[in-house]
């Protein structure tokens, strides 16, 4: 998917356009200037009814190309270095919605799928994925 950001797009929009192709995912904008994972908080999250342009002032029209293969980590680092801006992946588990930090190594299609698994109960991935839900189960 490509996703286009420009200083006059609404960060819902942003964000709506991203979840169109990752259901199960979301992307919040925060207003972290130091890009510091661990000073990340709630307060700083930036309202979805914001325009890219009032969060970073010096943004410029562009583009970010996204695939299902891209990794969470390698996403964030994207909008870091191309927009200045601070972004976090979110995935649906139930009706919460969770940071990914502890598997940001993991693709945009891992995590929506594992979302899928979590909120739905089903699992539409019929590849063999290099995690398993049943890992710590007891058998």
């Amino acid at each position: 998917m490509n996703l286009h950001i420009a200083p006059n797009s609404l960060i819902s929009d942003i964000q709506k356009e991203f979840n169109k192709a990752f259901p199960f995912l979301k992307i919040e904008f925060f207003n972290n200037k130091s890009f510091s994972r661990t000073e990340f908080s709630a307060q700083q999250i930036i309202a979805a009814n914001r325009r890219i342009g009032d969060t970073q002032l010096a943004i410029k029209d562009g583009d970010i190309q996204i695939n299902e293969e891209m990794k969470v980590i390698e996403l964030e680092r994207l909008f870091k270095e191309k927009f200045k801006l601070a972004v976090q992946v979110f995935r649906k588990s139930g009706n919460l919605w969770l940071e990914t930090t502890m598997t940001d190594n993991w693709t945009l299609a891992q995590q929506n799928n594992h979302g899928r698994e979590i909120s739905t109960g089903k699992n539409t991935n019929t590849q063999t994925d290099d995690y398993d839900l049943n890992r710590d189960a007891d058998h």
